[in-house]
């Protein structure tokens, strides 16, 4: 004997209900996405036909998701796809799942590089799914923007790269461990097939910085490791490494900047001041947090 068909109104609402009974953050709004995702619909959608029974096939590929959800896996994950700066891009496991706070991040890029010359090199270091980077090319296309995507994870490159071709961004990805990767003699046999800039007008990094031993919701703790925990009791051994390296990449007339933990901007900055960087200021986040650590070249 067959059940009697679910409409769009009950799915939310027992869905929900099952999100929430595992705290699961925003569960109405998992809810909503998911069955908007399956029905390939859209949430205006669901509430203009909130009487209508999806089909059973429709209900099993929900339910996985469902279940999925309640573990903790990324919304993001499940739905293939993150919102960012305007634009969807590909998520997966490949890479950390970015947060809205680094909209914020492109966007003090994006003022300092659109007043600076035409053909401007950037580069995206720890790029991830290169959403910072990515942005900033499509941003700056009349200005013709050399920019590299540059990580340590052949699988986020990957990923860096599908989303660049997807939505037509210009750059280049580099695989290295921070600029290890520009160092190796021309004549290694391993050898990237690109050659990086030897210098940038504009560095932008959201690497690691999570402390060793820090408990992390277990949404998170789907990311990858490597993305996420920066070494040491402060979590700053990876941002500490890319400042003391990166200076001598850096244009003369050039900036750099990074997104930090929420109580760790004024440490960093402490750092770029210490390695001779010039200009160091912390720019704040919408919610006050002092989160991005911005400095100029050393004079």
């Amino acid at each position: 004997m067959n059940s009697t068909p679910k409409s769009v109104r009950e799915i939310l609402s027992s869905g929900t209900a099952y999100l929430e009974a595992r705290r699961v953050e925003g569960a109405r709004a998992s809810m909503q996405a998911m069955l908007a995702h399956v029905l390939g619909k859209n949430r205006t959608w669901l509430y203009l036909h909130i009487d209508y029974c999806p089909t059973e096939q429709e209900l099993v590929r929900l339910r996985e998701m469902l279940r999925l959800r309640g573990q903790g896996v990324p919304l993001q994950h499940l739905l293939g796809e993150v919102e960012f700066y305007r634009r969807r891009f590909r998520s997966d496991a490949r890479a950390l799942v970015p947060r809205p706070e680094t909209e914020e991040l492109v966007e003090l890029a994006l003022q300092y590089i659109s007043r600076q010359k035409v053909n401007p090199r950037i580069l995206d270091m720890g790029c991830g799914s290169g959403v910072i980077g990515i942005s900033i090319a499509l941003e700056l296309q009349e200005q013709s923007p050399t920019v590299v995507l540059a990580d340590v994870s052949p699988a986020a490159l990957d990923l860096a790269l599908e989303n660049a071709t997807a939505l037509g961004a210009r750059v280049s990805t580099c695989q290295t461990d921070l600029f290890s990767g520009w160092k190796t003699p021309v004549g290694d046999e391993n050898l990237a097939r690109f050659v990086p800039p030897a210098q940038f007008d504009c560095i932008v990094a959201n690497l690691p910085y999570v402390r060793s031993g820090e408990l992390l919701q277990t949404e998170v703790l789907h990311d990858p490791h490597g993305a996420l925990y920066g070494g040491g009791d402060d979590g700053l051994d990876v941002i500490r490494r890319f400042l003391s390296e990166a200076c001598e990449y850096l244009a003369p007339s050039g900036v750099i900047l990074l997104e930090v933990g929420h109580d760790q901007g004024e440490a960093v900055a402490q750092q770029m001041r210490s390695l001779g960087y010039s200009n160091v200021e912390l720019h704040r986040d919408l919610n006050g947090v002092a989160r991005f650590p911005m400095a100029h070249a050393r004079v």
